[in-house]
């Protein structure tokens, strides 16, 4: 208003007349409308491109916002030493998470269990043991693979700015040149990438099967060492009773002369030895408390107050020994199967080097603005391949073929290492078969002899220390049936780890073996 006012002024001052004064006064007002006009066209002309830069900026800072939505987030889970050993501690066979998992592998009744046989102790050593949480979470690790085989290569894109004060007519002396790389995979290496993490995850997968049946063995072989120390404890103790019984009786005839120190000496001797031998079985009963423990993944404690069943030690099944089961085994094995999905995996990876000599492409738009003269837009459109001239990727490939070879070599030598644990296997259960048969006989005869011994004593034909000798001898043939009954029973166990049958493990409780416990 100021500047307008002078200038009414000035037109005053020179032409002096009412009519000059309004004629002038409108082409001031006609003037001042002229400027503000082109004033704002100027103003557009120059906020026209920062608009169109802060609408693609803000485009720009949006698609950035939603590919980073999608993004992993961090979650701490520190361990604590003293946490996982308390956790540890409080391990018990009667744990409302533990019945949970029974439950799962069709398994229910009665909660807490009053008796735990095999099957059972082993469910509860699927649930608990730490080999199986390892084996679980490395088969999770290769699963995870084989997203990261299947994601396809981000693209990138690269914002340059410059700066230039001599681009003649530029409402700004900025240069914004953007380019996107946009990488494109060639001769199907995704796929083959994919293919090769699957077989891997299998291979992962057939190793938790071989973990379970590891597992299972050593649960096995410390529920028949508990059973081999409780029952020799017991065959001990009544052996120590007969042979006090000898004792007394010589000592009689010794202090009556009927008989010689000698003999009651070494007699007495003896009985010494099996007592020690009974101290020392106690003390194996402990022993292999603690290795059952162990193979079930808790602590000592948790076995206490537990009943154990040993029913079915006693029975030697015959299915395990037909051929067709062999020839399962030769097949279906976790190992056999886990090296030949290593080969399979090996395979995948020769195609993927000889698929890597064919170079991928990569597609650069670019675009500049500003680039040259005042607000002018520039757009390009590259292509990058890699020249396959110095070399053909060879190198890479030989080494993949390489490890095909070994990878074949290996799954023959894992399968022929099966065929002869299978076959020793079968040749030590049927020696034991027929040890154990041979034992059961000879208890069945002296059993006979005893009972016969028994009668003439009570007729009065045999003296009492007859009697009591017939009773330490079958005490003696009692510990060697236990003893090849106990040695059948660890044979079972190594041709049950050799096959690795269905007979011994059903199919179901295999599956749920497989899964994490909740």
């Amino acid at each position: 208003m100021k500047r307008r006012t002078i200038h009414l002024r000035r037109v005053v001052g020179v032409r002096g007349s009412r009519g000059a004064i309004s004629q002038s006064l409108l082409g001031a007002r006609t003037a001042l409308f002229a400027r503000i006009t082109v004033s704002e066209h100027a103003d557009k002309a120059v906020r026209a491109p920062i608009r169109l830069r802060a609408r693609r900026g803000f485009v720009a800072a949006s698609l950035v916002l939603v590919a980073f939505a999608g993004c992993a987030r961090f979650h701490p889970q520190p361990l604590s030493p003293a946490g996982t050993a308390a956790d540890f501690e409080s391990r018990s066979l009667t744990n409302s998470n533990l019945r949970a998992f029974f439950e799962t592998n069709h398994l229910s009744g009665e909660w807490p269990r009053q008796s735990w046989d095999m099957d059972t102790l082993a469910l509860v050593a699927f649930y608990y043991h730490p080999d199986l949480a390892v084996a679980r979470a490395e088969w999770a690790r290769a699963d995870a693979a084989r997203i990261t085989a299947g994601e396809r290569p981000n693209p990138s894109v690269s914002v340059t700015p410059g700066f230039d004060s001599g681009i003649p007519g530029t409402p700004s002396p900025w240069l914004v040149p953007v380019t996107l790389d946009w990488p494109i995979e060639t001769a199907g290496k995704r796929g083959k990438r994919i293919a090769q993490a699957g077989h891997l995850a299998e291979a992962a997968r057939w190793n938790v099967v071989g973990t379970v049946w590891q597992v299972r063995s050593r649960v096995r072989i410390a529920l028949v060492n508990v059973y081999a120390a409780r029952e020799t404890e017991s065959l001990l103790a009544h052996q120590a009773m007969a042979q006090s019984n000898v004792v007394r009786l010589l000592e009689g005839q010794v202090a009556a002369g009927s008989a010689s120190s000698y003999d009651a000496t070494q007699t007495r001797v003896g009985l010494d030895t099996t007592r020690l031998a009974w101290q020392d079985v106690i003390g194996q009963y402990q022993q292999a408390r603690v290795q059952l423990a162990n193979a079930l993944g808790v602590a000592l404690r948790a076995l206490d107050g537990v009943e154990l069943s040993f029913a079915g030690l006693g029975q030697f099944p015959q299915e395990l020994t037909q051929p067709e089961v062999r020839r399962q085994a030769l097949l279906n094995r976790s190992d056999v199967r886990g090296a030949l999905a290593e080969y399979a995996a090996s395979q995948s990876a020769l195609q993927l080097e000889i698929a890597n000599q064919y170079p991928d492409l990569h597609l650069g738009p670019g675009y500049a603005w500003n680039a040259g003269s005042a607000g002018d837009s520039q757009w390009d459109l590259g292509l990058t391949l890699t020249l396959p001239v110095l070399n053909h990727n060879q190198g890479p490939a030989a080494e993949a073929e390489a490890r095909r070879a070994q990878a074949a070599a290996h799954f023959l030598a894992v399968q022929a290492n099966a065929i002869g644990e299978i076959d020793s296997a079968l040749a030590g259960y049927n020696a034991a078969l027929g040890q154990a048969a041979t034992a059961k006989e000879l208890l069945r005869h002296l059993r006979q002899r005893l009972d016969s011994v028994r009668a003439q004593e009570q007729a009065g034909e045999v003296d009492p220390l007859a009697a009591a000798n017939a009773e330490v001898e079958f005490g003696t043939a009692s510990q060697s049936r236990l003893a090849a009954l106990i040695k059948a029973q660890q044979a079972l166990g190594q041709l049950e780890d050799a096959l690795q049958s269905p007979l011994e493990m059903p199919e179901a409780v295999l599956q749920g073996a497989l899964k994490t416990p909740r």
